[in-house]
């Protein structure tokens, strides 16, 4: 049995969308707090065993010795969350349990950290050490905390699990975000901008060498992430070497948001028209204008498959999922 925690989320619920469709499994466990009054059609689609509440998971594991894997991308994901005891106790505390739970348990770990924990970039973008990172908001710090903690219990030779990786997700769009409001993507903010107004709105540079609507981001397809962590499972089920660690899930190139705006348009049918604002105040000197995630760790593994171009990621979430009477997969 395979649980996976946020499998209410964007990630999480395609997570389970592959193990359905690929794997031919539904033996999961899906673990969430549903808090927007839509969020479960995200759930719609698949077949499960088990829906439990995030704090029903700890009481209901101790009965039982059939996990092979947790999956744990539930968190509290706002990168403007303020409240720094939720997201110890929700980012760090809980993720501790389910890790020595898995240690313990002689099951799988893999979890969601974020491209966040690299806060400006000036350290650079790479996987191979998270060493003098400075994430710039509270969410990222909580993940790096984490990444930090995980690698320390292997150091130390505390019990780890059989096999874990983390996972540095880079700006994930794709369908099921819909429940994300303010921090879903740039693509559907701009589906849903040039729907209404048939206009898109950018956010304008306020640092010296990007022009507005040129700010660089590591777009990945929610489909692509999907398919790392399910690599990852695979291995693990199949008691084959698993390459311990954090690692980046990107695609290794930056596009700026004028090229995905302009995509998100054309698969609309329509003419380009982007106008440029200012950034909000709690966004300014805690923004990233570039990201662009390092690869070749990930693919040291074994793990080949071609991830989406951003225009062949927008096409696909344009025109199958946004621009039908149903969106969720």
């Amino acid at each position: 049995m395979i649980i996976i925690t946020g499998g209410a989320g964007m990630i999480g619920s395609i997570i389970a969308w592959q193990l359905n469709n690929k794997l031919s499994r539904n033996d999961m466990v899906i673990v969430d707090r549903i808090t927007h009054p839509d969020q479960w059609q995200n759930l719609v689609k698949r077949q499960y065993a088990q829906y439990l509440d995030k704090d029903q998971l700890l009481s209901w594991l101790e009965k039982r010795n059939d996990i092979s894997a947790i999956i744990h991308m539930g968190a509290i994901s706002a990168t403007t969350e303020r409240d720094f005891n939720k997201l110890v106790a929700d980012n760090i505390h809980y993720s501790q349990d389910l890790w020595r739970w898995c240690a313990n348990n002689n099951a799988a770990f893999f979890y969601a950290s974020s491209a966040a924990t690299y806060g400006d970039g000036s350290n650079g973008y790479s996987d191979n050490s998270i060493e003098n990172l400075r994430p710039l908001n509270g969410y990222g710090y909580s993940k790096h905390f984490f990444d930090q903690w995980a690698l320390q219990q292997v150091q130390m030779q505390m019990s780890v699990p059989n096999a874990w990786a983390g996972f540095k997700f880079f700006n994930v769009y794709g369908p099921n975000e819909y429940h994300k409001e303010r921090m879903a993507s740039v693509v559907l903010h701009s589906f849903n901008q040039f729907k209404e107004l048939a206009s898109v709105k950018l956010f304008k540079s306020h640092k010296m060498g990007y022009e507005d609507g040129m700010q660089l981001r590591d777009f990945v397809y929610v489909k692509d992430a999907a398919s790392v962590v399910v690599y990852f499972l695979q291995m693990a089920l199949k008691n084959q070497a698993c390459t311990n660690g954090i690692y980046n899930i990107g695609t290794g190139k930056a596009r700026a948001f004028k090229d995905l705006a302009t995509a998100v348009i054309i698969n609309m049918s329509k003419i380009p028209n982007i106008t440029y604002i200012d950034m909000p105040e709690d966004l300014q000197g805690k923004y990233q204008y570039f990201t662009e995630a390092t690869m070749s760790k990930l693919a040291s593994t074994g793990y080949n498959e071609a991830f989406y171009s951003l225009e062949d990621g927008v096409q696909d979430y344009v025109q199958n999922y946004l621009m039908q009477d149903d969106a969720y997969c």
